[in-house]
């Protein structure tokens, strides 16, 4: 997937663990896990806007566009 989730670099970043983002943005320390991983096809707009208030950060600083390998010929 071209769009890579890069959440558990800021929480390292920031010194934060995930439980402690979950608790600060109001959402389990599960989905946390999720968004870290990159298992979820989708963020809400408001989760996003939460997590880069708790972090500090920009949305870029979370997620980064890396277009696929094209096949060598």
């Amino acid at each position: 997937m071209p769009i890579i989730v890069e959440l558990d670099v800021m929480l390292a970043r920031r010194k934060m663990r995930s439980r402690e983002l979950a608790e600060r943005i109001g959402i389990t320390e599960q989905n946390v896990s999720l968004l870290k991983s990159g298992k979820v096809k989708g963020i809400r707009f408001e989760t996003l806007e939460q997590i880069c208030a708790a972090l500090e950060c920009q949305p870029g600083d979370i997620l980064v566009y890396r277009p696929p390998e094209s096949p060598e010929d």
